[in-house]
């Protein structure tokens, strides 16, 4: 199967937590590395994301060192959502 990453950015207005992760991460943008593979023998392209990544620390933040930490997509589509929600 050919892996595949894909990028996306995170935007919290608000401070946010996610499992898998010490203490409160504060709001910004985050880089996001989604890791897929190919699904094969099918008759067109499909994709299954087998991975989903978070650069820390968020964009904004000058630091000489940086972390690539796995988490869980469902985890950060959930705290996305609640950002959107508590802004609104």
């Amino acid at each position: 199967m050919s892996p595949r990453t894909t990028h996306s950015i995170a935007h919290f207005r608000a401070p946010f937590v996610l499992g898998g992760l010490a203490g409160t991460l504060p709001a910004g943008d985050y880089d996001i590395d989604h890791d897929e593979e190919l699904i094969d023998g099918l008759s067109w392209l499909a994709w299954r994301r087998v991975a989903t990544f978070i650069h820390l620390p968020a964009r904004t933040v000058t630091s000489p060192t940086s972390q690539l930490v796995a988490i869980d997509h469902a985890e950060l589509e959930t705290a996305l959502r609640q950002d959107r929600e508590n802004a609104a």
